[in-house]
């Protein structure tokens, strides 16, 4: 099944359903494989990628291809693997989200550079993942999947119900059975099937492992197994819309939150090839990574210099990025350690005290996971670790409204008053 060579292909890319995609390669020993619903290297089980033939020699053209594309994802095609006309298909058409200057919180921090957040809290289920399933989606119509299916922490688990129903699939999800009551409902309402089975996300996802290799999951595209490779790439256009956004520019450095660790090496991916069409200048830039003391299994890793992450027990309030065994884990190391950033954690007090602080100087209700991205990028200037005086983006990866639950104990009303001036002024209001 090895590729040998683009113009031999028989797979779909030859009709142009994966665009620039021309293979599978495999992250650890380069052996590419036709495109196909595969995500683990036959010859050493290694990880499986989307490899491209990206265009080259007219970056200009290029750039005003993407500028004047739709506001979505789907301005970048010609980077993705999709069809030319991806764009005309039944989709959520996530993307383009804001990339706010937050100069009042860079004040806080003591930032004298420029601090952005990069708010995917605005797709259309609210988080990055409407990114990633975007994506699997139209590997899966051209798989001829019928089913769309996911193991989750949440986010995803809504994402893949509301493309699912948006594009025509059956949906039937899996998640942890003691999730955020916001997260379940949002995965819920679009019609699928929604399963919680007991345990943490690592049983869930071994459960749905053992499920595409049953007969009982013939036809089912798993968008983060299965269809991974293809799922993946979606996380490339942040940094695609961080560079554009910035001006057709590199951030010198930007923290990212770690759950699996596929966000962060394919934001990495994405700089790169963005280099290397011309898109941008090269020049150096850190990435940093973020994660929940309660489920630091990376940082762990990164902090006692080891290139082996050991797996823990997640047990903290930032649900969404709790994957005790992230099965990116070595490569967030590799990336962090190559481009000279850093792995930091952050308890559940200090997620809960950033998320109010990104509320109360930029007006963006981050969710846990936001906190954690925030929180970590206070504890990195503080510790040395990040340069105020270069320019920086945190990424904020979905909605606070979904994990109410963090803050309300420690938030509510300033005052109960009755309806009157002087009730009004006696709580000192005035």
């Amino acid at each position: 099944m090895a590729v040998q060579s683009v113009e031999s292909s028989t797979t779909p890319s030859a009709s142009g359903a994966f665009g620039p995609a021309v293979a599978l390669s495999c992250r650890e020993c380069g052996e590419r494989f036709e495109l196909g619903p595969i995500f683990a290297c036959e010859a050493c089980f290694g990880p499986l990628e989307v490899a491209y033939e990206l265009p080259a020699g007219d970056p200009e053209g290029l750039r005003r291809r993407i500028e004047t594309g739709p506001n979505s994802i789907w301005r970048y095609a010609p980077l993705l693997p999709v069809p030319a006309d991806v764009a005309e298909l039944p989709s959520l058409n996530p993307g383009f989200t804001q990339l706010v200057k937050a100069d009042n919180l860079a004040r806080e921090l003591g930032v004298t550079g420029e601090l952005h957040i990069k708010d995917d809290s605005g797709n259309p289920t609210h988080s990055f993942k409407d990114r990633v399933v975007a994506i699997a989606v139209q590997a899966a119509r051209t798989f001829g999947f019928t089913t769309l299916s996911c193991s989750s922490t949440g986010n995803l688990a809504g994402a893949v119900g509301a493309a699912a129903a948006r594009a025509g699939f059956r949906s039937c999800v899996f998640i942890p059975h003691d999730l955020e009551a916001g997260k379940v409902v949002m995965a819920a309402v679009y019609g699928g099937e929604l399963v919680g089975i007991e345990g943490n996300y690592d049983d869930v996802n071994r459960f749905c492992s053992e499920l595409i290799g049953d007969p009982a999951g013939e036809g089912w595209g798993f968008v983060n197994v299965n269809l991974r490779p293809y799922y993946g790439e979606g996380s490339k256009t942040l940094a695609y819309e961080i560079c554009e956004q910035l001006g057709w520019r590199l951030p010198d450095q930007i923290v990212v939150p770690i759950a699996s660790g596929s966000q962060l090496t394919k934001i990495d991916k994405g700089l790169k090839e963005l280099i290397a069409i011309g898109l941008v200048e090269d020049r150096p830039y850190k990435i940093f990574g973020a994660q929940a003391e309660g489920c630091s299994p990376v940082s762990a890793a990164f902090k006692a210099g080891h290139d082996v992450v050991r797996p823990q027990k997640p047990r903290t309030i930032a649900k969404s990025l709790a994957i005790g065994n992230p099965a990116d884990g070595p490569y967030v190391l590799d990336i962090a350690r190559r481009t000279g950033g850093a792995v930091e954690d952050v308890n559940d007090e200090q997620i809960v005290d950033a998320i109010k602080l990104l509320a109360r100087t930029e007006g963006i209700f981050a969710e846990t996971a936001g906190g954690v991205t925030v929180g970590v990028t206070k504890k990195l200037i503080e510790d040395g670790l990040l340069d105020p005086s270069l320019t920086t983006v945190v990424l904020n990866t979905g909605d606070g409204l979904k994990t109410l639950d963090a803050v309300a104990p420690t938030t509510g009303p300033s005052a109960i008053i009755r309806p009157t001036l002087d009730s009004f002024r006696e709580a000192g209001l005035a």
